[in-house]
């Protein structure tokens, strides 16, 4: 189920969903244009490895230091391949320009850094003695989704859902989908809890835990109304309230 549209109604230009689509575009663009062995280096430097913060490498590679925990925020602007930065981005720019629009630019970039850095915690903290090193936004844009949802519960989502090869379109409340979004996250991630595995793959509490952050954060960063007054009832998308209910 891949989210195509929201309902939405947005008053400024999303310039900081922007910025951090450029950034992750150019680090990508950088990282395909590295040798293997130097890429395996780049990443063994600024991609999470929890070991060796809480499991059997915390001695060994001798982690001392705040400055030396930059990995769980660099993490985030790291992508394993073109599928990998185009879902993630994609998920961004579909759920973060609404909350960005509420937010307000600075309080969104620092929320997302601050749900990122929380699903790099939940992932370090599930998988201590993991040596895999972790890449990826998703964390990130969990939390970003949490946020959207807690704000806009009721507000449609326009979404594809595969069967065969016929693309079927069907429009949900962003309630329902984050739920049944949730549900594909936990799931797997109690699975492996229970039943750890030493490949690599998902890393799903990275995005519970962001997710969890940003429904936390939601009410926490939220713009106040004397710099961003309330919508008034006509100012939505045409058949929606702006808050993306139906009229």
């Amino acid at each position: 189920m891949f989210p195509i549209k929201d309902s939405v109604a947005k008053r400024y230009s999303p310039i900081g969903t922007w910025v951090i689509v450029f950034v992750n575009v150019v680090i990508f663009l950088f990282e395909i244009s590295l040798p293997s062995a130097d890429l395996e280096q780049f990443f063994s430097k600024f991609a999470l490895i929890p070991a060796r913060y809480f499991g059997d490498l915390k001695e060994s590679t001798g982690v001392h230091g705040i400055f030396a925990y930059y990995p769980f925020i660099t993490n985030m602007f790291l992508h394993g391949g073109w599928s990998h930065l185009i879902l993630n981005m994609w998920s961004l720019l579909i759920f973060g320009p609404a909350v960005e629009d509420r937010l307000g630019t600075c309080h969104y970039l620092i929320f997302y850094f601050l749900v990122g850095i929380a699903a790099s915690c939940a992932h370090a903290l599930v998988n201590e003695n993991s040596v895999i090193p972790t890449i990826g936004a998703s964390g990130a844009i969990a939390g970003v989704i949490g946020c959207y949802v807690r704000k806009f519960p009721t507000s449609r989502l326009v979404v594809l859902v595969p069967f065969f090869f016929i693309p079927l379109f069907y429009e949900v409340p962003a309630i329902v989908f984050s739920f049944l979004w949730f549900l594909t996250q936990i799931i797997p991630g109690i699975i492996n809890l229970l039943i750890p595995q030493d490949g690599g793959g998902i890393a799903w509490w990275a995005h519970i835990g962001g997710f969890v952050a940003g429904w936390i954060l939601a009410p926490l960063m939220s713009q106040s109304t004397q710099k961003y007054r309330t919508y008034y009832a006509d100012e939505g998308r045409y058949g929606f309230q702006p808050d993306g209910r139906r009229k």
